[in-house]
């Protein structure tokens, strides 16, 4: 993580505390972002070629976590603690949807996705924007993303946001969590949204 994005979580940690105050609010462990305006949906296509929008999980909460399937630790360990959270939701997991936005569509291609999905549940989506959609989706979600060169032209890395976040049943964005919440703090939260 670096200095912009440790600042930016900072910043968005004070408002979101000045602004959550309230008793009748549910005790959260992840940042209680309910009427956000960011972070909104998205119309992206899937790692099969299916275009798919947050509507197609109605009635499931859904956490969504921007990465990259060459991330050395980050998104492994992010997208591991989230078959986690299904797990320790129990019969209730069903009603749980992982969803992965790549940062790196230039090497994510539908094939590895839909193999990199695979490690962590088979039922979780991974959604590949195109060139053209990564910087509207991202913005949208407030994101940060950055190529950074390595020593050969495949051999990038990309630094990224390391954030999830959680919406509802009913499709509104209700919690940023940041990275390394831990899952039994998510699935607290999301046993919260699924009530």
């Amino acid at each position: 993580m670096n200095k912009r994005q440790l600042l930016g979580g900072f910043a968005l940690t004070a408002v979101l505390a000045l602004s959550g105050c309230g008793q009748d609010k549910p005790a959260f462990r992840g940042v209680d972002i309910t009427g956000a305006d960011y972070a909104q949906g998205w119309e992206l296509a899937d790692h099969n070629g299916q275009v798919r929008t947050l509507k197609d999980f109605a009635g499931k909460a859904v956490i969504v976590f921007f990465g990259y399937t060459q991330c050395p630790d980050v998104c492994p360990t992010s997208m591991q603690e989230l078959a986690e959270v299904k797990r320790l939701l129990g019969k209730d997991g069903e009603r749980l949807q992982g969803v992965f936005i790549t940062v790196d569509p230039e090497r994510d291609t539908a094939e590895l996705l839909k193999a990199y999905m695979a490690n962590f549940d088979p039922n979780f989506v991974a959604l590949r924007p195109t060139l053209e959609q990564l910087p509207k989706v991202t913005k949208d979600f407030k994101i940060y993303y950055k190529k950074v060169e390595g020593k050969t032209p495949t051999s990038y890395t990309m630094d990224h946001s390391a954030g999830s976040f959680t919406f509802d049943p009913q499709g509104r964005v209700r919690l940023y969590n940041r990275y390394g919440s831990g899952a039994a703090a998510l699935a607290e939260d999301v046993k919260i949204l699924l009530k």
